[in-house]
């Protein structure tokens, strides 16, 4: 009991909790939350004190920042980590799942990791921005459970893809359903989904930084769909990345561009992780030649790399006898074996 009274003991416990990885209590000495990176963008003219309320001249505006939720364990056994998230999401992706269980934040904190997890700029608590954007309202879900690989809508239904290890029944997926969330400067109304991967680099790149201050030890850089774009980028812009893990990020770094060149002059260990339901003789997914030509961009990265005497490897979850994984793989019923077999992975890293 002393020993409980020394630390901070925090029980985020969930209604539906059955491995024993998910009874263990999380035993954390440190959390709490910061920005880092962004702008500071100021208007023309004087501020009108006297018009306090509506004056815009003269004015400032700290935008296009990352904002880093953090936890540290009670005891430390592996590299800290921090996690990107992808398309319309925020980092509530990487700490609930559907259904209620763990997450991955708190799978790997429970294993011994700080984790650093981030809104990257424009999304979710960071979500001033310098860019002003228009966000579309229109209804969406089924566009993006039919790409996310979970399955479809069929006949007015959600449909599953066979064997899917996805949550089931209708609370999960207006769980699911209910964590995206728009791109504060994005046009998204207008058609436009571009995001500025320099501006999400840099702020991601301040807060690997900022991690390192604070634990004295390189980051573990997870990114997932969207967010491995500027994920490729971060490390031209900080030295304390210690390896990247890319989960399905659309596509790799181009060999030979700026940020490969960096990769390889800092020797980062790269993993890549693909979940099922991928390639052309997936006929009832319609998303599966997609995602095949955009995983072809980890091969080609892997023999670019590996020639060069680098760590890279590419990984397919059906390969290692895992299915029935979809793109948010990471909130499958399986995630826990999934966060095993990468935990096994950067064991090797030290």
């Amino acid at each position: 009991m002393k020993k409980l009274v020394k630390a901070l003991v925090l029980i985020l416990g969930t209604s539906i909790c059955s491995s024993a990885m998910a009874a263990k209590p999380l035993q954390i000495t440190e959390q709490g939350m910061f920005s880092a990176g962004g702008v500071v963008v100021k208007s023309e003219g004087k501020f009108d004190v006297s018009n306090y309320y509506t004056s815009r001249t003269g004015s400032t505006l700290h935008a296009d920042h990352a904002n880093v939720l953090f936890q540290i364990p009670q005891v430390a056994k592996g590299l800290p980590m921090m996690f990107l998230h992808g398309y319309g999401q925020s980092r509530m992706c990487w700490m609930m799942t559907p259904d209620g269980r763990d997450g991955w934040s708190n799978i790997f904190l429970k294993k011994g990791h700080g984790v650093f997890l981030v809104d990257q700029p424009r999304r979710g608590e960071a979500g001033q921005t310098s860019v002003a954007g228009t966000i579309s309202t229109a209804p969406q879900d089924q566009t993006w459970y039919t790409q996310f690989r979970i399955g479809t809508y069929i006949n007015d239904a959600f449909t599953y893809n066979d064997k899917s290890k996805f949550p089931r029944g209708e609370a999960a997926l207006d769980q699911f359903f209910r964590q995206m969330t728009p791109d504060t400067g994005m046009d998204s109304a207008n058609g436009s989904q571009s995001i500025d991967n320099v501006v999400v680099a840099k702020a991601v790149a301040a807060a690997v930084d900022k991690a390192y201050a604070k634990t004295g030890e390189k980051v573990v850089l997870v990114t997932h769909s969207q967010g491995g774009r500027p994920g490729w980028l971060v490390p031209m812009y900080t030295k304390n990345v210690a390896a990247i893990v890319a989960v399905e990020p659309g596509r790799a770094a181009e060999v030979n561009s700026d940020s490969y060149q960096e990769l390889v002059a800092q020797k980062i260990p790269v993993i890549f992780y693909y979940g099922d339901y991928i390639g052309a003789n997936f006929k009832n997914v319609p998303a599966a030649s997609m995602w095949e030509k955009m995983r072809s961009t980890a091969y080609d990265f892997q023999k670019a790399y590996t020639a060069q005497g680098l760590k890279c490897d590419v990984l397919n979850l059906p390969d290692l006898g895992i299915y029935g994984n979809d793109h948010m793989l990471f909130q499958d019923t399986n995630n826990v074996e999934i966060a095993d077999h990468l935990e096994a992975w950067l064991k090797k890293l030290k």
